[in-house]
């Protein structure tokens, strides 16, 4: 049965592609991700997770509309699943690669993603998202490049550079998993031993084997695709001598504004522009954390990620102190920054007709939720939470017992509090109703004394507002509904919110979750269910005809589907 829905369905795929002449190709990649003990990132050998013996893994260079075959080979002693962070997966949450949408390939296995980059542009990252693995490595660039067809809203850079930046902890990753569940060490995991560029420590640093370093020439300019791929640290990133145009985030193209530093939060992406106009010579490239202050130990030292811009020809070795950034615990100063990243109205990104085609001047909200992250104790074991619940993954994702039994015996739909706080903190598989084609408004609040970001699967939201203390209605006065940026991860300042505005247009299983790790595995997350009770061809797609089958189903050959519930009615 799945077989044969899967073989229609790629033939009204093929059918649409050609009457409507949109070009695309099939791109095709094999990885074996594997755990190399070789690797000495910071200071000794220790785990870190490769992908083709790679660290950081190999690029994923697509463009608009392109359909990525992704064949993953798990040669790891613990089972694997990969996400695609800001991929939207056009109604296809099956490919998202998250524990509620998907089994995980098995030590010994492989399983191959097939997903299509579906009316989207831009700086995207993947990374493993099961077992505390992303602290090790497995990461990797994804670029969506504009279709000839369409006009790219500056001057073609001279080449492009991806300039992976990220925490780094020298502990191996099972031992990390383990402490973080204990209350006694939990707190371990708060602190770095280093930031990484693209896998390399920090230039010229006793506990770093090499360094990275990129070539430029005179005169030209060049496109730096710049993400935070840590756990933990939100960084501040500038150049030497050098001015930075930002151009994109994470698949929308920003009014061009000129910086001296740009601060990028855990999971966040974006592209600058970096015109090599000074002397010939080698130039500081610095990523310092925020809300951390180093001092002179060495420790504290190797939270300074330092690169090298190379100019060609250059003899003269980089030299000065390190380009000052600001204050790290200037919360105005990132806030004001944050604001400042607005969206371009008129240049067009997957489609020719101007991004600002689609704005929020006048929409008509449907529903509004309020998501308190903040940490508690459950049983003496720490746990984070949303609104009190700390989400416990199920044996079943979620997806596969939606999809066949309703949900039956996994979770149960609308129980989770969305607009208000638990008087206890408890367990939960929290899934939400989102209502299918309406305006959802989600404020989020860190109830935390550190940094936290927010991202959503499935979507770009509309970054409309951030705002101190506790949100209230009236803080809508306040919001940005001109020209407000749209991303899937936003970063949330200590003791305030930030609120964003999303259009639920694409159904499935969407994972709404924190990007630190820690608070990600502990259960800061949900699961919004978008439903479309449409029966017209562009509903989500049918399952894979390779789904994986686990919990209630795995020795289960082919399950029939059940009709699914509409959604609930919501604020």
């Amino acid at each position: 049965m799945l077989a044969s829905l899967k073989g229609l369905f790629v033939s009204v795929i093929l059918l649409v592609v050609f009457l409507s002449g949109v070009t695309c190709i099939e791109i095709y990649h094999e990885w074996i991700v594997s755990i190399d003990t070789t690797i000495s990132p910071v200071s000794s050998p220790q785990s870190v997770i490769t992908i083709n013996g790679m660290f950081p893994g190999p690029l994923i260079n697509a463009t608009t509309n392109d359909i990525v075959n992704v064949n993953v080979f798990n040669n790891m002693d613990e089972s694997l699943l990969i996400t695609w962070n800001g991929i939207q997966q056009r109604l296809n949450s099956w490919q998202d690669g998250v524990s509620g949408t998907n089994c995980a390939i098995e030590s010994g296995t492989n399983w191959t993603y097939v997903f299509q980059a579906k009316d989207q542009i831009g700086t995207f990252t993947y990374f493993p998202s099961i077992n505390f693995h992303k602290v090790a490595g497995g990461y990797g660039p994804i670029r969506v490049n504009n279709r000839n067809v369409i006009a790219v809203p500056f001057p073609k850079p001279e080449a492009e550079f991806d300039l992976l930046i990220g925490d780094w902890f020298s502990t191996d990753y099972k031992s990390l998993r383990y402490s973080v569940q204990d209350r006694k060490s939990s707190q371990l995991f708060d602190v770095p031993d280093a930031i990484l560029m693209n896998g390399k420590g920090p230039y010229e640093l006793s506990i770093s084997e090499g360094h990275e370093s990129f070539t430029v020439s005179k005169g030209m300019t060049y496109r730096f695709r710049i993400s935070n791929v840590g756990t933990v640290m939100s960084f501040n990133f500038r150049i030497q001598n050098h001015k930075m145009v930002l151009v994109e985030t994470e698949g929308s193209y920003t009014n061009q504004i000129t910086l001296d530093s740009l601060d990028v939060h855990v999971g966040q992406s974006y592209s600058v522009l970096v015109t090599a106009d000074q002397n010939v010579a080698d130039y500081f490239m610095v990523a310092t954390p925020k809300m951390y202050k180093s001092n002179e130990s060495s420790d504290s030292k190797s939270l300074e990620g330092i690169g090298i811009l190379h100019y060609t020809g250059s003899l003269t070795t980089v030299s000065g102190p390190l380009p000052s950034g600001p204050d790290p615990f200037d919360i105005e100063f990132s806030v004001n920054q944050a604001k400042s990243i607005t969206w371009n109205l008129t240049t067009g990104a997957a489609r020719p007709n101007p991004q600002g085609t689609f704005n929020v001047s006048n929409v008509t909200l449907t529903q509004t939720f309020i998501l308190h992250g903040s940490k508690g104790e459950i049983n003496g074991w720490p746990r984070y939470v949303v609104n009190n619940v700390s989400y416990l993954t199920p044996e079943t994702p979620l997806k596969l017992a939606d999809y066949f039994v309703n949900g039956s015996g996994v979770y149960q739909l609308d129980q989770f509090p969305t607009h208000s706080v638990n008087d206890a903190v408890a367990y939960g598989s929290s899934v939400v109703s989102g209502i299918h084609k309406g305006w959802l408004e989600i404020v989020f609040k860190n109830d935390l004394d550190v940094m936290d970001s927010w991202h959503l699967d499935g979507f770009g939201f509309h970054v409309v507002g951030f705002g101190n203390g506790d949100w209230t209605p009236a803080a809508s006065e306040t919001y940005n509904i001109f020209d407000p940026v749209v991303r899937s991860t936003v970063q949330v300042y200590p003791g305030r919110w930030t609120a964003v505005y999303v259009f639920l247009d694409n159904p499935g299983m969407w994972n709404l979750r924190s990007q630190h790790l820690k608070n990600w595995y502990l259960g800061q997350e949900l699961f919004i269910r978008v439903f479309d009770d449409n029966p017209n061809p562009a509903k989500e797609r049918q399952p894979p005809q390779n789904l994986l089958l686990c919990g209630m189903f795995e020795s289960s050959l082919s399950p029939v589907p059940s009709p699914a519930p509409a959604p609930q009615a919501g604020w």
